[in-house]
């Protein structure tokens, strides 16, 4: 099985939102998904359970610079775009200052001559 890219609608008929949901997640795939309905609140439910890094309700791929772009499962690590697209490009680091004159836990405080 391969991921497809380009214009397709799968269609399929389900009685409960839970087989609609298992029918959505039954794939390896998961880059972004639509739920369309007349009822929000329902879809925004369904929209929630859905496994895409992208879901979008009542619409169909608008793009938006300021969202973070990208997929679950087979469909991709990491994200593009928006803040969370910047930190593919950052490296995170830890400094930390203990400032007591008291032991640290275990640790004796060093004699420093500096």
């Amino acid at each position: 099985r391969t991921e497809v890219f380009g214009p397709v609608l799968a269609c399929a008929t389900f009685s409960t939102e839970a087989e609609a949901i298992r029918l959505a997640n039954g794939t390896d795939f998961g880059l972004a998904a639509a739920v369309l309905s007349r009822d929000e609140a329902r879809a925004r439910r369904i929209g929630a359970r859905v496994q895409a890094g992208i879901v979008w309700i009542n619409c169909s791929q608008p793009c938006f610079v300021q969202l973070p772009w990208g997929g679950v499962k087979r469909s991709g690590i990491g994200r593009e775009l928006g803040e969370q697209g910047l930190y593919a490009y950052l490296e995170v680091k830890q400094v930390c200052t203990y400032k007591s004159l008291n032991p640290l836990g275990w640790y004796k405080l060093p004699k420093s001559k500096l």
